[in-house]
């Protein structure tokens, strides 16, 4: 039932949570059922974890659960196996490398925003305090 899309390895330190996981999502769907069905029979809280799990993850609503497969793990992976092409494996290096630093430029212009916006919060806090503090004083001083 396993198709060389599917059969990204496993990192060597799977736990064995990983590797039930990979294992009922190589089954199918079906799988995930009856393992769920069989945690409400034996013990009630494990088959509402599954249940829970099965949403959260989104595995109920999916046409199967190897069609996700371990695919950000794969990608993640292909991302750094190099190809055998040196000219290839240089230009993706060259891609990756501008990528990041577009991100990391990102992320500093977004921190600059966030920062700008701290303070023209701040600084419309302060005049408001003032305004505040005007108006006390004045109906301190008429009373």
């Amino acid at each position: 039932m396993t198709s060389a899309a599917y059969d990204a390895p496993l990192p060597a330190k799977a736990g064995w949570l990983t590797r039930a996981e990979a294992w009922l999502d190589d089954k199918g769907k079906g799988a995930w059922i009856a393992v769920m069905v069989l945690g409400f029979i034996f013990f009630w809280p494990v088959g509402l974890a599954l249940l829970a799990y099965m949403i959260w993850s989104k595995r109920m609503f999916s046409k199967s659960c190897r069609a996700r497969g371990h695919s950000a793990r794969r990608n993640a992976m292909a991302a750094i196996k190099p190809s055998g092409n040196s000219a290839f494996d240089a230009y993706k290096e060259e891609t990756l490398h501008r990528l990041q630093s577009e991100q990391d430029a990102f992320e500093a212009f977004l921190e600059r925003l966030r920062e700008a916006k701290d303070k023209a919060e701040f600084d419309q806090f302060m005049e408001d305090r003032e305004k505040r503090a005007a108006e006390d004083a004045k109906t301190v001083e008429t009373a």
